[in-house]
C-alpha cells in the first residue's frame, strides 16, 4: 500500500466514512474513538479526532489496515 497515494483528510471524516460501510463508534477515550464493524467484531480500529488536522498517512494506514478497507474503497468513500 503506497503511503503517498492517501488522501490527507482529519479523523472525523475519517470516522464517518468507515460509519458508511459498518462500523460504529464503540468508545471514545479522549481524542481517540474506538470503532468496531457491527458484523466482524475482529475489525477494530482506532482514530484520532485533534481537530481540524489531517491524519497522517502512515497512520491512516494502519487504521485501514484495520479495518480491512482498501485505499481505493477508502477514497470512494470520502465522495
Amino acid at each position: 500500500m503506497n503511503v503517498a497515494s492517501l488522501p490527507q483528510v482529519p479523523g472525523q471524516r475519517v470516522v464517518r466514512a468507515l460509519e458508511k460501510i459498518g462500523f460504529v463508534v464503540r468508545r471514545q477515550k479522549g481524542s481517540h474513538v474506538i470503532l468496531v464493524h457491527f458484523q466482524d467484531l475482529s475489525r477494530r480500529t482506532v482514530v484520532p479526532l485533534h481537530g481540524s488536522k489531517p491524519v497522517k498517512p502512515g497512520t491512516l494506514r494502519c487504521i485501514l489496515k484495520g479495518a480491512s478497507v482498501t485505499p481505493e474503497d477508502f477514497k470512494e468513500l470520502l465522495k
